[in-house]
Parts: C-alpha cells; sequence; structure tokens
C-alpha cells in the first residue's frame, strides 16, 4: 500500500494557498505575500503557518483560518498535477496496488480537489487533518482501524510526511519535485528519494 501526500507530492496547490493566504491577510490588515513566498508554507499546518507570518494569538489565528477557508472554498481548484502522476497513478491501479492520501489538507477539500483532477478512483480513503491534528496522528488513527497494510509506505515532499510515516513504524518516501527542498527532504532520512513520479512503479510491489 502506497499513502501519498496530496500538496507538493500529487498536485501543485500554490496559486489557491497563496489566493486564500492573503485574502485572510489582508482580511486582518497582515501584510500579503508574493505567490513565490507563500511556497515554503504548503504542507504544514495551517495555525502554525498563520501564527508564523502573523505572530497573532490563538484566537485570531482561528480566526484567519476561517477567512482563509472562506476563500479556499474556490481558489483550491486553483491546482495542477505534476507530470507523469496521472499516468501512474493509473498504472499503479490497474497493478492492483492499493493507495490512499493522507494530507494536512481539510478532508472536504482534498476530496474536491481530487475529484476536480480526475484522480478521486485511484485511492481508497482520503484522510485529512484540520486544527491540532497532526500527520503522524492521521496515520495512527489509519493504523488503528486497520485501514493501513503492514508494508505500507509514506509518501510526501516535506519532511512532516516522512516523520509521521517513521513515527508510525511505516517505510517512507521523499519525492524531489513538491515544496521540500532537498536538503530538508534528505535531512528527513527517508528510505527512499523519488526523482520522478514514474519511480513509484519501482517501489510499489514491495509495499502492496
Amino acid at each position: 500500500m502506497l499513502i501519498f501526500d496530496l500538496d507538493g507530492t500529487i498536485s501543485d496547490p500554490l496559486p489557491g494557498i497563496a489566493r486564500a493566504i492573503n485574502h485572510a491577510l489582508s482580511e486582518f490588515g497582515f501584510p500579503t505575500l508574493p505567490e513565490q513566498d507563500v511556497a515554503p508554507f504548503v504542507g504544514p499546518p495551517l495555525d502554525s503557518t498563520f501564527l508564523q507570518l502573523t505572530g497573532a494569538g490563538h484566537p485570531e489565528v482561528l480566526e484567519l483560518i476561517a477567512t482563509y477557508r472562506e476563500c479556499y472554498r474556490d481558489s483550491c481548484l486553483q491546482n495542477t498535477v505534476y507530470g507523469g502522476v496521472p499516468e501512474t497513478l493509473a498504472a499503479l491501479s490497474s497493478a492492483g496496488v492499493r493507495m490512499g492520501i493522507c494530507t494536512s489538507k481539510r478532508a472536504d477539500f482534498a476530496e474536491r480537489i481530487l475529484s476536480h483532477l480526475g484522480l478521486r478512483p485511484h485511492f481508497e480513503f482520503v484522510s485529512g487533518g484540520d486544527i491540532g491534528i497532526h500527520k503522524w496522528q492521521q496515520l495512527e488513527a489509519l493504523q488503528a482501524a486497520g485501514t493501513l497494510l503492514p508494508h505500507a509506505m509514506m509518501i510526501g515532499d516535506r519532511a512532516v510526511d516522512i516523520e509521521a510515516g517513521k513515527r508510525n513504524g511505516l517505510r517512507t518516501g521523499g519525492v524531489l519535485w513538491g515544496f521540500g527542498s532537498r536538503e530538508e527532504v534528505q535531512g528527513a532520512g527517508p528510505d527512499v528519494i523519488f526523482q520522478t513520479p514514474g519511480e513509484w512503479l519501482g517501489i510499489s510491489m514491495l509495499s502492496s
């Protein structure tokens, strides 16, 4: 079984996320950011992102997140699948490889994006996060429910994905085309590093 992060692994959500983050910052009187400056904040939980960007207290951070989500309902579809991903997922599905999504993004947004990109049928489940829920806790809950197979692999573009997998005893894979730098991905110590989506085919049978 292969478990994929969504943002930065399956698709590039930067335009939509940047639009929603800047909408929230503007509504609360904080300076907005150029789109490229939002890139480092794609992946980590929203509460830590807005805390870092604004230094606001917890109540205001929650208000920023609510305002972000109002905008993101529409802007989430400003999302582009990475080259090679659709073909590789289709090949994995045809080979009978079981797959799922584990993202810090709220599940309803993730479901909408995957459906928009035409990729939802490839995945058995979509685990979404929320404020105060860490990715390692999402994986822990999936294990407790018996959803994950013993040799499952967690694949993502940020250290948090790799660390979450390791904490739950999973094999881990880091991708180099997302929002985490090569140094971040390698520093997290994944079992495998992927240069292209097509390389998922080579590891799939070990995790099925």
